[in-house]
């Protein structure tokens, strides 16, 4: 691998979740939820940061405020990250 490449994405698994830890979570992260959306999709992009995370169903373009702990629990996998703040 020369200097200009970067390795590919592998998906990520979260860790463990923890209510006395805060999990990472980034703008733009691409997270695959325990549940499906009604319209069949299981990926998420995170478009807000706070004690609500807002995120956006990459299948319907559907968007949700959900907290932040329920989010945490139901996080199964990233698929890509945002950038690093």
């Amino acid at each position: 691998m020369t200097g200009a490449e970067t390795p590919p994405f592998t998906p990520e698994l979260p860790p463990r979740y923890s209510p006395s830890l805060v999990m990472e979570l980034r703008v733009d992260d691409v997270v695959r939820l325990r549940k499906p959306h009604p319209c069949g999709s299981y990926d998420w992009r995170i478009y807000r940061l706070g004690a609500d995370i807002g995120i956006r169903c990459l299948g319907c373009d559907h968007r949700v405020l959900i907290p932040r702990s329920t989010l945490e629990r139901r996080i199964r996998l990233f698929l890509s990250r945002g950038p690093q703040p």
